[in-house]
C-alpha cells in the first residue's frame, strides 16, 4: 500500500485538519467530526446535512456551503457516523426552519440518522429526512435492504440545497428530494478495486483483463464480471440497465452525471459521456445537462459510474442556481 497518510487510524482526522488550512471559511470541527458553514446556522432557513463514511471525497464534506450542505457529518473511511455526531450537526444548523437529513440507503447510516432524528425532535427539532436508492445494479446487498445510495446523492444535495436557498419550506424541500430520488437511477463499473488504508490490501482481487459490472461505493460486488470492453460497449451497459429500469419516452429531457471513482482521468469520463450521448440521441431523449467528474469516489478505485436524471421545471432551475463549496462552485453567489 502506497499513500500519503500519517498511520491508518489517523486518516480521517489528519485529512479534516487539513481541509481546515485549506477552506477557513467553514467550521470544522475534527474532535466531533464536524463540518459545518461558517455562517450556520442560516436565518429562516431549512438546515441541510448528509453525511457518511470517509472516502468518497469530496463528498460529503466538500459539499458544504452557500447552494448545498449546511453541514456534513463524516464518519470513518466506509462507516457510518453514530447518532450523537449526527444530532450534533443537526443542532449547530437549526434555525427554527427545520433541518434535512440526506441519507444514502446504507444500514448503518439509515440507523444511525434515524436514531439522531429522534432524539433531535425530542428537543424540539423538526427533522425529516430523505433516503438516495438509485442503484439499479442491486437490489439487497450486504450493505443494504433494497437499492444502494450512489451518484444521484449529490444531485439530490444539489438541487435541494439551492431549493433551501430560496427560503421554502421544510416539507416542500424534502418532497422535492424525494422527487429527484423517484426520476434518478445510476450504475457504476470498477477497472480496479479499492484499498482501504486500514486494511492495506485491495477490497477484491480482478483480473488486468476483467471489470466487475454494478460495483457500490465501497468495492461491494456488482452484478457479474466480464472482460474489459470498449468504452463504447461499457456504455451501453450501463445505459441500458438504467433505462430498462425507468423507461422514458422520445423527447424527454434528462441530466447525465458520468462520475469518477477517484482514480479514473477525466479523459477517460470525457469519452464515456460522448458515448452515451450519442446513444441518448439515438433513444429520442433530450441530452437537457450533463455533469462531469469525480464527485463522489471510493478512494483510489478506477472507474465511473453512470446516473441519469429525468429532470422537471424545479429541478432544472435549481441545478442551474449558483453554489460554492469547496468541492462544487458555479454561478455568482
Amino acid at each position: 500500500m502506497k499513500k500519503f497518510i500519517n498511520t491508518p487510524d489517523t486518516v480521517v482526522a489528519d485529512a479534516l485538519r487539513g481541509m481546515a488550512v485549506a477552506y477557513p471559511q467553514l467550521s470544522i470541527d475534527v474532535e466531533k467530526r464536524l463540518v459545518v458553514r461558517g455562517d450556520a446556522p442560516v436565518a429562516g432557513k431549512v438546515g441541510i446535512l448528509s453525511g457518511g463514511g470517509a472516502g468518497h471525497e469530496p463528498l460529503h464534506a466538500g459539499y458544504v456551503g452557500f447552494g448545498m450542505l449546511d453541514a456534513a457529518c463524516p464518519g470513518e473511511i466506509f462507516t457510518s457516523p453514530p447518532p450523537l455526531q449526527v444530532l450534533e450537526a443537526t443542532r449547530r444548523i437549526n434555525a427554527g426552519a427545520g433541518v434535512l437529513h440526506i441519507v444514502k440507503n446504507y444500514t448503518g447510516d439509515v440507523l444511525n440518522f434515524e436514531m439522531a432524528a429522534d432524539m433531535a425532535r425530542a428537543e424540539g427539532i423538526e427533522v425529516a429526512a430523505i433516503l438516495v436508492t438509485d442503484d439499479v445494479a442491486v437490489s439487497d446487498s450486504l450493505y443494504t435492504a433494497g437499492r444502494r445510495g450512489v451518484g444521484a446523492t449529490v444531485l439530490v444535495e444539489k438541487i435541494c440545497g439551492a431549493a433551501a436557498e430560496r427560503r421554502w419550506p421544510l416539507d416542500k424541500v424534502a418532497a422535492l428530494g424525494n422527487r429527484v430520488i423517484r426520476n434518478a437511477r445510476s450504475m457504476g463499473i470498477a477497472l480496479t478495486s479499492c484499498t482501504v488504508p486500514a486494511a492495506g490490501r485491495p477490497t477484491f482481487a480482478i483480473g488486468e483483463d476483467e471489470i466487475e459490472v454494478g460495483i457500490g461505493m465501497h468495492g461491494e460486488p456488482g452484478r457479474y464480471r466480464q472482460g474489459i470492453a470498449p468504452a463504447s460497449e461499457l456504455a451501453r451497459i450501463l445505459l441500458d440497465t438504467i433505462l430498462d429500469d425507468m423507461p422514458l419516452a422520445a423527447g424527454e429531457p434528462v441530466l447525465v452525471f458520468v462520475n469518477g471513482m477517484g482514480a479514473t482521468p477525466l479523459m477517460e469520463l470525457y469519452i464515456m459521456l460522448e458515448e452515451l450521448s450519442k446513444l441518448i440521441s439515438a433513444r429520442g431523449l433530450v441530452l437537457d445537462r450533463t455533469f462531469t467528474g469525480s464527485y463522489m469516489t471510493a478512494l483510489d478505485m478506477a472507474g465511473c459510474s453512470v446516473t441519469l436524471l429525468h429532470l422537471d421545471e424545479e429541478m432544472r432551475e435549481f441545478w442551474d442556481a449558483p453554489v460554492s463549496t469547496p468541492g462544487l462552485t458555479k454561478g455568482t453567489v
